[in-house]
This record gives structure tokens, sequence and C-alpha cells, in this order.
């Protein structure tokens, strides 16, 4: 059996932010399966981006070549609609040339606690295996701004506590998702050469509460393995957390699974173990 658990977040074409089918940056759903394949992976889930904000506004220099199409001159960033009908018939396609493989489905939705009723108005959810819920952006001057744009605007301090202040609120409903996504998402935009480099220990009662909030919920956390922070597992099983998932967050072929050996290692220390199939949550 392999060593590697399941990647439950991953992007394909399918994602807004991946460029498309035609860009160089893409990682495609075909060639994502077929890297799988490769290295061993059992089973992962194309999470793709659901992002249904009413004013999203990001300063330009925040989004890619490839996403600054997506900006107005006012800065409100505009989605394309996500293509249902072409995503199953890709997971199909790749379940039949990958039988080896678990190709689950997935959305990675954005503030699904504010943004529900627009989901359901336009997808039926029941047709995903898993849901994944992120939180993106903070309210920001009427609308929503990702971290990045807001640390430009505040102090990074206001910007890391108002992010972890909202968690409460993403998970006290009973929208339909299983996994809190990358708790430390602003942390990935920090500003160090501002205010140096961040001690996430200033921040620990803020964490701490967050993780509360998701373990009452009943809601697994995701180990986001962009980066590994050991005191994540850690104080996410000591404050009542029980299951966790993994994800690699890839949006491109070679970024999936990356770093999982290690990652397991890490929450194996913590008293997490594998579940009894590969797409299983992990749980203590």
């Amino acid at each position: 059996m392999s060593s590697l658990p399941a990647d439950s977040h991953v992007h394909s074409e399918f994602s807004w932010d991946t460029g498309g089918p035609d860009s160089a940056a893409r990682g495609t759903m075909e060639a994502t399966c077929a890297r799988a394949v490769r290295i061993g992976l059992p089973a992962l889930f194309f999470t793709e981006h659901l992002d249904l904000e009413d004013a999203w506004f990001t300063d330009h220099e925040d989004f890619g070549d490839h996403e600054k199409h997506l900006v107005g001159a006012d800065g409100v960033v505009a989605v394309p609609r996500f293509d249902a009908d072409g995503y199953f018939e890709a997971i199909e396609r790749c379940r039949a040339m990958f039988p080896q493989l678990h190709i689950g489905t997935g959305l990675e939705m954005g503030q699904p606690h504010l943004r529900m009723g627009a989901a359901r108005k336009q997808l039926d959810l029941t047709r995903f295996d898993r849901i994944l819920g992120s939180l993106h952006t903070l309210e920001f001057e009427g609308g929503r701004a990702e971290p990045n744009t807001l640390f430009r605007r505040l102090p990074a301090g206001e910007v890391l506590r108002r992010y972890l202040a909202e968690i409460p609120a993403l998970v006290a409903g009973d929208e339909p998702f299983e996994i809190v996504t990358h708790l430390d998402y602003a942390l990935r935009y920090w500003p160090a050469e501002e205010g140096g480099p961040v001690d996430p220990r200033a921040f620990e009662e803020e964490f701490r509460a967050a993780m509360r909030a998701i373990a009452a919920s009943g809601r697994a956390l995701e180990m986001n393995t962009r980066r590994l922070w050991p005191w994540m597992p850690q104080w996410w099983a000591e404050e009542g957390g029980r299951a966790i998932s993994f994800g690699s967050d890839a949006h491109t072929t070679y970024a999936l699974a990356h770093g999982f050996p290690e990652a397991v290692a890490m929450v194996e220390s913590f008293g997490f173990r594998a579940g009894g199939r590969a797409q299983d949550l992990w749980r203590r």
C-alpha cells in the first residue's frame, strides 16, 4: 500500500486562477492524474474554485499575468462561471484512463458562510464528493479583499487577527463543507520585508480560538503543504481537533502532493492515523 495519503486539494484547468486550458501556467486534469500514478499517489480530489463574491477588490500586482484580465480598472475581480459540465466530463474521462487512481470530485468554495445560497442556485452540490470551505477575503470598504491586498493598507498584525477572527463565523452554520482549508492563508502574504519574519506564537491564542471553533463544528482541518508548520497539528490536537486532510493546493501538475512525506511524519507524531481507504480523512 502506498504510504502517501490522498491529496484532497487539487486544481486543474477548471479553476479560474490556473489560466484555463490554454495557459502555460495550468495543471491539467489529465496530466495531474498521470503524475499521481507515477509518484504512487493513490487518490486525489479535484477541488475547483467556486468564488461568488459580489464585490472583490484587488491590486493588479497581486494577480499573475494569466489572471490580470479578470481585474477591472476599478480593481474589482470578475471571476468566470465554473464550467460544471466540462468538469464532470473530464472527471469521467480521467477515471476511464486511470482506473488504478481514486479520482474524487470537489469544490473549494470561498466564503461559504456568505455565498452558499448563490452556490446552490448555480450548482447541485450533492454531485461533489468533497467540498472545502475557504476564507480568501475579508470585509473592506463595502466589499471584500484578499489579505495580500489588505497588507498594503492595514497593519500586518491587524490583517492576520481579522482573518482568524472570521473563522468562527465561517464554521458556525450547517453549510455542507467538511474541511476548512489553509488556516495559514494570510501568513502566505505576510510582509516580511516590512515587519520582519512572522512569529506565529504572537498570534497563538487567535489561532487556537479559530481551531476550537472548527473542532466544535465537527469539521476537519487541512494540513496545507505549501508550507509546513509543526505547531499547526499540535495546536489542532490540543484544541480538540479529531480529523485532518492533506492538501497540496496544487495549481500546477508538479505541485501535486508536494511535501506529503514530511507532512505525514509531522501529523503522525501528534496521533493522527490513516483511515481504511486512501481517500479517508486521517483521525485521532
